[in-house]
């Protein structure tokens, strides 16, 4: 059985991101979460100026270390083991239950699900549930 990653995905024109897998998420709203692009990965390169150290505790000897560059990779989408930022929620339309983790306030979070989600969904986040009733289409 094939493993599927939980990816990152940001709404369009949002400053905060869902960590999901994305046809679990489809699933609840109307426009497709779509994964962000690894685009961001770049390898970097710094200069690293002379400088002396010890080559181990309490050494009393110096080692002079010359100046050199150092090349290194900036990963903006990485997570560090399983570990996801932000905190869990779960969606329940009453047919369908999955969590999920986002690093939106609650209120972006609702706000966002009040215009997107297809069905009459409960919301649960860390300390409260909300009862979410889509807006009715053209206004």
């Amino acid at each position: 059985m094939a493993v599927t990653p939980i990816e990152k995905c940001t709404p369009t024109g949002k400053e905060w991101s869902i960590w999901c897998i994305p046809a679990n998420f489809n699933y609840f709203v109307k426009t497709d979460l779509v994964p962000d692009s690894d685009e961001g990965v770049t390898n970097v390169t710094s200069n690293v100026k002379a400088h002396s150290r010890r080559l181990y505790y309490n050494d009393i000897i110096k080692v002079n270390v010359s100046a050199h560059e150092r090349t290194f990779l900036v990963d903006p989408g990485r997570k560090v083991g399983s570990a996801l930022p932000g905190y869990s929620f779960v969606l329940d339309d009453g047919t369908e239950t999955r969590q999920f983790t986002t690093d939106a306030d609650v209120v972006d979070l609702h706000a966002y699900l009040l215009g997107e989600l297809n069905a009459d969904t409960k919301l649960y986040t860390n300390g409260a549930r909300y009862l979410i009733k889509p807006e009715a289409d053209g206004g």
